[in-house]
């Protein structure tokens, strides 16, 4: 198999594994800070308690995603070196500031404060450790700001010059705020907050079905439905806006996601179809007629350029056509699955005792559904871009090493073996603290009648 189709594969199976953890870890941060103002404004005991042990529990899983994140990180930052030396050695001068000031700006701030956050508790005062949960919060965004920063400058190159084939800073405004970033950023920090939600959602209802949830866990499920049925609606709204600044600077992309071979006026939507890239055509397709330039052109008869106007420098159609399908579809589920549990909660009284039990169990099913969306998306931004690693200026065959096939092909193995064994370990992990967390802090933690809005018990406040 070729040296640089598996190198592409070993990158994206490393880069698959690393975003499951910022997509959950950049929105959960400010859950926990919510969590975290929640218990201290309570005034009703039993709600300061209940508020006390979600932040408990999801700060635990913010600690294990934080940890995962960065193992999975370093190993993807690796393969920049030996996967494709030339993209640094073109492009270094402005990829290596962006990756360094994610470093001393983002990460040195999470690692910093999370262990106060972490382990801070009654040792520093009350404001103190809010404030170490903002800016663990904080430092998770900024960290999607620089890594997104770079991203979208290799999607809308500017702000550079290139000196004997160098790429060099003109502007670092320009760079930073490149033409897609302020939309990539938008629509990627509404996804945490999607995956986020569902992860809240899903884990709280597992504790209802398993019989080991508190009024914590009723208290975490609704937030977390009020937060999806917000963010759901306003990721739509995001997606669009990003669309139409796709179609101006990446034309290709959007005519491979559509599946438009032929420049079209009036373009139709296509709800299902079989792209053939040899044939350069669709198989068994099913339109609605106009839709796709009313969407895009907001014009039923708007021109949308088709894929043979790039020949040999427009993506693979296929997975391209695919993948925004399912980020879209598991979209609308995630949008309506939202609004039909707020709906129902209200029905029953806002008490999940009357939740119908096959209800919690399609929340509990949903519980990665931000994940299938979020690589959904993160595939068709990815290789949407191909053939360029710099879109239309640097060809990916052109930067990758002359590492032999086969010595590819066995790390691409070993990574993946590994990959799977530690996402297995994950959810196991998540699965162990949802089903044993309120045992812990029960054992540890109680409410006395006569001590008003006072906690008694080994650690807690008092």
């Amino acid at each position: 198999m070729d040296a640089v189709f598996l190198a592409r594969i070993q990158f994206a199976a490393n880069i698959t594994f690393h975003i499951l953890f910022p997509s959950i870890s950049i929105a959960l941060g400010w859950a926990l800070l919510f969590f975290r103002m929640k218990h201290l404004r309570a005034k009703d005991a039993q709600q300061k308690l209940d508020w006390l042990r979600a932040y408990r529990l999801w700060t635990k899983v913010f600690a294990l995603t934080f940890a995962l994140g960065v193992v999975s990180g370093v190993t993807m930052s690796f393969q920049f070196g030996t996967n494709w030396p030339g993209y640094m050695e073109r492009v270094g001068n402005i990829a290596g500031p962006l990756l360094s000031y994610e470093v001393l700006t983002a990460f040195f701030l999470e690692a910093g404060f999370l262990g106060v956050m972490l382990f801070g508790h009654r040792r520093v005062g009350e404001m103190v450790h809010l404030g170490a949960t903002f800016l663990v919060a904080f430092g998770t965004l900024m960290s999607a700001f620089w890594i997104l920063a770079l991203n979208s400058w290799m999607q809308t190159p500017a702000g550079y010059g290139i000196v004997d084939g160098q790429f060099h800073a003109r502007s670092w405004l320009e760079i930073i705020f490149n033409p897609s970033f302020p939309y990539r950023l938008v629509h990627m920090v509404l996804a945490s907050a999607l995956t986020c939600a569902f992860l809240l959602i899903g884990i709280s209802a597992w504790q209802l079905l398993k019989g080991v949830a508190t009024t914590s866990a009723s208290r975490v499920l609704r937030t977390g439905l009020v937060f999806a049925a917000l963010v759901a609606p306003a990721q739509m709204v995001a997606g669009d806006f990003h669309g139409l600044n796709t179609l101006k600077h990446q034309p290709q992309k959007i005519a491979a996601m559509e599946g438009i071979w032929e420049t079209t006026r009036g373009a139709p939507l296509l709800l299902f179809a079989i792209p053939d890239d040899a044939a350069r055509t669709n198989r068994f397709e099913l339109a609605v007629p106009k839709l796709a330039s009313l969407i895009l052109r907001h014009d039923t008869e708007g021109e949308l350029k088709g894929l043979n106007e790039f020949p040999s420098a427009h993506p693979p159609v296929f997975a391209v056509f695919w993948c925004f399908r399912i980020m879209v579809g598991m979209g609308v589920l995630m949008l309506l699955v939202s609004w039909f549990g707020l709906w129902r909660h209200w029905r029953d009284g806002w008490d999940f005792a009357k939740m119908p039990r096959p209800v919690l169990w399609l929340f509990a099913g949903m519980t990665f559904a931000g994940w299938v969306a979020t690589i959904a998306g993160w595939y068709v931004t990815e290789i949407g871009r191909q053939p360029f690693i710099v879109a239309g200026l640097i060809r990916t065959s052109d930067v990758a090493s002359r590492v032999p096939s086969s010595s590819i092909a066995l790390t691409l193995a070993i990574y993946v073996v590994v990959y799977l064994a530690l996402l297995l370990a994950y959810v196991g992990v998540l699965k162990y603290m949802s089903e044993t967390a309120d045992k812990k802090l029960n054992a540890i933690t109680t409410v006395s009648p006569s001590a008003g809005q006072q906690y008694q018990g080994r650690g807690e406040f008092a």
